[in-house]
């Protein structure tokens, strides 16, 4: 790992020298695509995820999340989301000037995107980058039945590191969601082979504390610990197991109120130095706003409150934990 950073830093150094920026602070070029972002260890920088606002347009949304007092938008860019992949081009930049009205942070986004030769997909990664977007999060992927675990591994890790100098190329970090169920990265442990075919900077992570305490149980603090070096953004909720129609289930509930014990989770990342863009998921009933309905059952006040006592949460979590 040292060796790999050294190589960075004199291939960076050099890069910064050709262009005559070498007298700016290395930290300062650092500061858009550094997997730790500045703020006060006493603070989180948390975007809502924007599915839960599905059923309002751009400037409610935003204006939405400014008043309940986040940082920015985890962007939904994806079939069925704010705005449509193949639409990019001409509706992010509405969906940027909205949240920027509002004093929002275009940082985070959620997409659909993992192959490297996609047009497409190409284009939202160039588009997002030069509206200002740092992260974003990639599509989920699946085993197939007639390949090896290894085998799919090896072949993951290959589109991972072409995807990887796709992001280097527009200046912008992927990170990969653990997600519970049948799917790579449920155990954490499988990403690794993974991810460590990449270099670890515009490929990673994004850690999902909910889904790893799913699939962990007691032991999610050990898939922490290997994952660690690749997290670039992370996702909050809350959940318990339950009987749902005669049988066992995760049942998504409000923060605090489930099995992820965040003053353990937060006291880890502060010791680990993980301090990186956070994404609220508001899972539990929202009357349809928690599946990104654009039609939802309940008044919008009561959404908008249920998902600020989240947010409050968060920050008195991160404040006190030791």
């Amino acid at each position: 790992m040292s060796k790999r950073l050294s190589i960075y830093s004199r291939r960076e150094f050099a890069k910064l020298s050709a262009m005559g920026l070498a007298s700016i602070p290395l930290m300062s070029f650092n500061d858009k695509l550094n997997n730790r972002v500045s703020s006060s260890p006493d603070q989180l920088n948390v975007h809502l995820f924007s599915k839960h606002l599905q059923f309002l347009d751009y400037n409610d949304m935003s204006a939405a999340a400014a008043e309940m007092g986040f940082d920015g938008l985890d962007l939904t860019v994806r079939p069925k989301g704010h705005v449509l992949p193949e639409n990019v081009v001409d509706d992010l930049p509405k969906a940027v000037e909205a949240m920027k009205k509002h004093g929002l942070s275009p940082k985070m986004m959620s997409t659909n995107v993992w192959d490297a030769n996609n047009l497409v997909q190409k284009t939202v990664l160039e588009t997002a980058s030069k509206l200002g977007f740092t992260h974003y999060r990639s599509a989920w992927l699946t085993y197939p039945e007639d390949k090896s675990i290894a085998e799919s591994q090896a072949l993951y890790g290959k589109q991972a590191k072409a995807l990887e100098l796709l992001n280097e190329k527009f200046g912008i970090i992927g990170g990969y969601q653990n997600i519970s169920g049948k799917y790579v990265g449920a155990p954490v442990w499988d990403l690794l082979p993974i991810l460590e075919a990449t270099n670890g900077k515009y490929m990673g992570s994004q850690y999902d504390i909910r889904h790893a305490v799913v699939e962990g149980g007691e032991s999610w603090e050990l898939g922490l610990r290997c994952i660690k070096p690749f997290i670039n953004s992370i996702v909050l909720k809350d959940v318990k197991w339950g009987i749902v129609n005669g049988k066992w289930q995760p049942i998504n509930v409000p923060l605090g109120e489930g099995m992820v014990d965040f003053n353990r989770y937060f006291s880890l990342l502060k010791k680990y130095q993980i301090n990186v863009p956070v994404s609220l998921h508001v899972e539990y009933d929202l009357g349809g706003a928690e599946q990104g309905l654009e039609k939802i059952t309940i008044d919008k006040k009561e959404v908008l409150a249920r998902i600020k006592k989240d947010l409050v949460y968060i920050k008195e979590a991160w404040k006190n934990a030791d």
